[in-house]
């Protein structure tokens, strides 16, 4: 049976949720049992089994267990008279008394962990407990004293810690009578964003992952008040993650989550996969082995769910062990990298796994095996949470029946528009494109990460080569040396921005007497300052078969609109201009721009890319002007070709130019401090090998238009071959239309951007879109067409030529003769962006 689009958009429905928890309570006896299962589940998640704790492959994960612990009780023997843990300064910041709970929880997981040298010490778990009743004195059992800071800590990170340290040492709960209940209240009592004491669905705070968050500490908290109405809530509230976002119908005007072509989204517009969305899914997997047993929750009727995140939302951005950049957020700034991100994805695959059904689990043991040898950082399973897990990853491993693979082909296009990105992979390659609309957000900067993020959803690419260690080209070293007005694809004026602790003396702009009020946590806060959206609504693309369009017009932030609405002391910044397509082929990546300046009368630049490297690695820069010269190193010329090469690591990226100005070529070593991304990260000096190739844009210029495509591994032969005799063909360059052909693929592509009718070699279109023709031998026809604006209803286009007929289509194409032609009808109505494919005879 053939899926509706509502269908398609809904694949898990609210309704398909009650499928989920049974219907009836389960009793009292059934009950105590479920909840006894659910805690022992729980012990063993964390602290393991006495069965994987005596496998030679989690000694490394035991013994760094029993370190921590040993060096947090170190540190309790050595607190001062005021203090918990030495050093660590209670009272006014909440991220230290978040640490101190985490810690006494560290303490307490060595306690339970079979094999640890501590298991089963009644000392040490009575230290915990008082320690516990120590910080609920003095620093979090006075509500109206707490809650300065991050909300986070208060709603979340505490509460993880303090319910999981109560799970570890239930047992122990007899002789500090009323604790648990002291606390549950206390926990509830901080839940401010929601209701009661309770989860909110309505609210901002309760969301995606952080809802995912709140509800485990909840159903933990249910098992042990043998609270069965608390764990069903908790339970029925985190189901609402599992459905598939309809942007068109949303549910308690919740944005954040998984849509249905992979994206996924939290903080209302950021994409996120590679940050909040790797925690959600450790969350439910966790969820799902806790429940396990237990009677709460038919937890099986999710797996089929979390199993297409990970192959549709998951495994098209990690190349070769490394998470993109494009889905991370602040956390780019981070100096834990890519490689760092997968493990804790590979994590909850191995234990999803272990849940699926055996196709399921074939699949996913085989990816595992292929990210681990495609890698190029050894994944160290210590750093799993638990000991359990590097046993079952252990097991996998060794599995000789599974062979390694990846979830999806080494050739395709993947468009995940929903969140305005794109991934291009080749087996050689992967190009992988941040957008951004007035739906979802330029950049994302909070509490002093990601400092200078000001351009990363303006068209900035990533272009990883295969069989490199990638961080030696992205990951925090690349913005760190790479200059934030320079990175690769990115359009920006020739300015000076600062920071917001720069512009404020603070990590967030205060004014909470405007009426906007601007506070750490307010909407304001995040509108005009931690993630702000644009104001331009085209940003999309389509997807034919292997091949990709993508495009978008560049605007300012929300900010520049509503500078009348904002206080005299706020900063905005007005963006560059450009409207620009990119053409995703096999060997090359073609970029067309329009409309292209500084704006507002500044000088602004292109940057075609900006490759870092080791330095010391043998870099090179060769290159053709189009007078027949060569150009050999940094300069300015009209060139035809440019070609940049590290010998040392052998891999190279070609850029052939097809039209546009003087390109100005870099090659340096550049020092900067890590700090300069992030006030938190170490002020650790990194010298980077950067190269740069940037097309200038001097002030009250014409705007320009510029074509160029990026050819990866392209020797310097391949690159002259273009100049030549090149398949590329640059049909229209404008801010109407863009297009482009390629002779040897039979393959046409083309992005409208205005109203009317738009002509391009045989293919005529109607209004904004992205369009994909290919013609191919024997007389078959194959088109692939989206609405990049998700507000038309209609797209309609004529294919001239001899008739053709519909071979094969998605629901929504109609074909029909016309004159000279043939016309294709594409229904785009609440697709959102969605690519619709045919064939025609």
């Amino acid at each position: 049976m053939e899926l509706t689009r509502r269908q398609l958009m809904s694949a898990l429905s609210a309704a398909g949720l009650l499928a989920v928890l049974p219907a009836r309570p389960a009793g009292a006896a059934a009950a105590a049992e479920g909840s006894a299962q659910l805690l022992a589940n729980t012990v063993a998640v964390f602290a393991g089994t006495a069965a994987s704790n005596a496998r030679p492959e989690t000694a490394a994960k035991l013994a760094a267990l029993v370190a921590t612990a040993k060096a947090g009780l170190k540190s309790m023997d050595e607190a001062g008279p005021d203090e918990l843990f030495a050093g660590l300064a209670l009272g006014t910041n909440d991220a230290n008394l978040n640490t101190a709970y985490r810690q006494l929880y560290e303490i307490a997981l060595a306690t339970r962990a079979p094999g640890s040298a501590l298991l089963g010490d009644v000392t040490v778990q009575r230290r915990v407990l008082d320690g516990l009743v120590w910080l609920h004195e003095r620093y979090y059992g006075d509500q109206s004293k707490g809650y300065y800071g991050n909300w986070f800590n208060w709603e979340i990170g505490i509460s993880q810690s303090v319910t999981k340290t109560l799970v570890l040492l239930a047992d122990a709960l007899a002789d500090h009578p009323g604790l648990l209940t002291t606390y549950v209240a206390s926990m509830d009592a901080y839940l401010r964003n929601g209701t009661d004491g309770d989860v909110n669905l309505d609210s901002r705070f309760h969301t995606g992952a952080n809802l995912a968050d709140i509800t485990t500490n909840r159903i933990l908290q249910g098992a042990l008040l043998g609270d069965e109405n608390r764990i069903r809530k908790a339970l029925t509230d985190q189901l609402t993650v599992f459905v598939t976002i309809d942007p068109y119908h949303l549910r308690h005007n919740v944005t954040d989550g998984h849509y249905a072509d992979g994206s996924f989204i939290q903080h209302g517009s950021v994409a996120y996969t590679g940050s909040y969305g790797k925690g959600l899914l450790t969350r439910v997997v966790q969820t799902l082995k806790i429940l396990d047993g237990s009677g709460f929750a038919h937890g099986e009727e999710l797996v089929p769910t979390v199993f297409t995140w990970v192959r549709d939302g998951f495994a098209p951005l990690i190349f070769e062990g490394w998470m993109m950049e494009i889905v991370k957020g602040r956390a780019v700034s981070r100096t834990a990298g890519g490689y760092t991100d997968v493990a804790v994805i590979v994590e909850a695959v191995v234990d999803l796994a272990s849940l699926a059904p055996q196709a399921e689990a074939k699949a996913l043991g085989q990816y595992v095996k292929y990210i681990r040898s495609t890698s190029k950082a050894a994944l160290d399973p210590a750093a799993f949470v638990s000991p359990v897990s590097v046993a079952r990853y252990a097991d996998i491993l060794a599995d000789s029946a599974l062979t390694p693979a990846d979830l999806g082909p080494a050739a395709r296009s993947v468009a995940f528009n929903a969140m305005d990105k794109t991934v291009h992979r080749r087996p050689g390659y992967a190009f992988a494109l941040a957008r951004s609309s007035a739906r979802i957000s330029k950049y994302e900067y909070m509490s002093g990460e990601n400092l200078m993020p000001w351009f990363q959803g303006e068209g900035a690419h990533y272009l990883y080569l295969a069989g490199q260690d990638q961080t030696e080209a992205f990951g925090v070293d690349y913005y760190t040396t790479v200059s934030p007005y320079g990175l690769a694809g990115v359009t920006a004026p020739v300015e000076q921005r600062r920071t917001i602790p720069e512009l404020y003396g603070k990590a967030y702009y205060d004014n909470p007497g405007h009426p906007l009020n601007f506070t750490p946590s307010s909407e304001s806060q995040n509108a005009y300052v931690y993630f702000p959206r644009g104001l331009a609504d085209h940003s999309g693309g389509a997807v034919l078969g292997t091949y990709g369009a993508a495009a978008m017009v560049q605007s300012s932030d929300v900010g520049v609109r509503d500078r009348d609405l904002l206080p005299d002391d706020f900063v905005v910044y007005r963006n560059a201009a450009a409207t620009k397509s990119w053409f995703l082929l096999d060997d090359e990546i073609v970029v067309l721009a329009a409309g292209v300046g500084g704006a507002e009368g500044r000088a602004g630049t292109t940057t075609v890319d900006a490759r870092t490297a080791r330095a010391g690695d043998q870099v090179t820069v060769t290159g053709g002007r189009r007078d027949g010269a060569s150009l050999t190193g940094p300069g300015e010329a009209e060139l035809s070709w440019l070609r940049w090469a590290n010998g040392t690591r052998g891999s190279a990226v070609g850029y052939v130019f097809l039209g546009g100005g003087p390109v100005r070529v870099g090659l340096e070593n550049v020092t900067r401090s890590r700090r300069v991304v992030r006030t938190s990260n170490p002020d650790t000096p990194v010298t980077r090998s950067v190269f740069s190739a940037t097309y200038d844009h001097a002030a009250g210029a014409q705007p320009a238009t510029l074509a160029y495509a990026l050819v990866p591994g392209a020797s310097d032969a391949d690159l002259r071959s273009y100049t030549s005799s090149g398949p590329l063909k640059v049909l229209s360059n404008s801010t109407r239309l863009q297009a482009v052909e390629h002779a040897d693929l039979h393959l046409l592509g083309l992005n409208s951007f205005t109203q009317g009718r738009h002509h391009a070699v045989g293919v005529s279109v109607d209004g904004p879109a992205s369009v994909l023709v290919r013609r191919e031998r024997r007389g078959r026809t194959s088109i692939a067409v989206s609405d990049p604006t998700t507000r038309r209803g209609t797209i309609s286009v004529v294919l001239h030529g001899r008739r053709l007929r519909l071979d094969e289509g998605d629901a929504g194409v109609r074909v029909s003769p016309v004159p000279g032609g043939t016309r294709v009808d594409v229904d785009v109505h609440e697709a959102y962006g969605r690519s619709f494919t045919a064939t025609l005879l």
